[in-house]
């Protein structure tokens, strides 16, 4: 795994035996920055085989248009597929140079089938559906300990809620993998005991 940050937002390049999964992009406007942290990084476009967001909000899924026209496959949770165009009115009020996202042209997995779906390109793991951020909000676990959780509040923040039963419910499903390192979109990384 590698962490990749051109902007306000973590991006995470998986690499598998059979393809690369970018998990995340930055926002629109950022892809010149993005290829010079790619090439940095050893990284070319090409060895970028589907990009995932973890949900569809600006700074998570600006370069996603412009990666899929240079070959990138767009990889969809079926939680995910009424909300690709959420931020569409925040591109356009903004006039951000983002084209929509051609979803017809994206595959989509349910959560459940997401592991063989990665295993396909040998990455082990599994995609699963912590909504308390927004309806829409995936997680990546990984078997070998690390969790890609987008904008997931931290646990350690658990506490200075009242009855965040959503918060609570998703950190528990997380938790169930025993993860070994929480990896965010926007906080450094918890390493757990």
């Amino acid at each position: 795994m590698i962490r990749l940050r051109y902007g306000k937002t973590n991006t995470f390049f998986i690499h598998g035996s059979s393809g690369g999964l970018l998990f995340d992009t930055d926002c629109a406007g950022t892809m010149p920055a993005f290829y010079r942290t790619i090439k940095q990084n050893g990284i070319a476009v090409k060895d970028i085989s589907y990009v995932l967001a973890s949900h569809y909000h600006p700074d998570h899924m600006g370069l996603i248009s412009e990666l899929m026209k240079q070959g990138v496959k767009l990889l969809i949770a079926d939680v995910q597929k009424d909300y690709i165009h959420y931020s569409d009115y925040i591109l356009a009020r903004d006039k951000t140079a983002c084209p929509p996202i051609d979803e017809t042209a994206a595959t989509v997995i349910s959560c459940e089938r997401s592991r063989d779906f990665l295993s396909r390109i040998g990455i082990h793991g599994e995609i699963i559906h912590t909504p308390s951020h927004c309806e829409d909000s995936i997680s990546l676990v990984l078997d070998d300990g690390d969790c890609f959780v987008g904008d997931l509040e931290p646990f350690a923040y658990l506490e200075a809620y009242e009855k965040n039963t959503p918060l609570e419910r998703d950190w528990e499903h997380v938790l169930s993998f025993h993860p070994k390192r929480i990896l965010y979109a926007h906080a450094p990384e918890k390493v757990l005991d």
